[in-house]
């Protein structure tokens, strides 16, 4: 079974940027599309944007512009680069397989202060 570990998460100013980081177990990784989703309390889990195993990628219209998705087949890992952050971006963020998903991993918190 596929496990999913989300890092790079932190605190930062409106403005700033960060860079997540989802390593996933397992070899079949690379045919899978992959996708960064974020939660707040109370809601649903937003998909915010997917990879394709050929590197297709998209956005929601709340980050595209701003976050940018990449993939690193070689090292089973998906990327999030998030720059010019707002407060609204403040959320727990996890990646999975969008349409499929298979077990969350613990996500990763991001804080994004005014």
């Amino acid at each position: 079974q596929v496990q999913l570990v989300e890092s790079g998460g932190g605190l930062v100013q409106s403005g700033g940027s960060l860079r997540l980081s989802c390593v996933a177990s397992g070899s079949v990784f690379r045919i899978y599309t992959m996708g960064w989703y974020r939660q707040t309390p109370g809601n649903e889990r937003e998909l915010v944007a997917a990879v394709s195993n050929s590197g297709n990628t998209a956005y929601g219209d709340s980050v595209r512009g701003r976050f940018t998705i990449s993939r690193d087949n070689a090292k089973n890992t998906v990327y999030l680069q998030m720059n010019s952050l707002k407060p609204e971006d403040t959320a727990v963020y996890f990646c999975n397989t969008p349409g499929t998903p298979g077990p969350w991993g613990q996500g990763t918190q991001v804080i994004v202060s005014a």
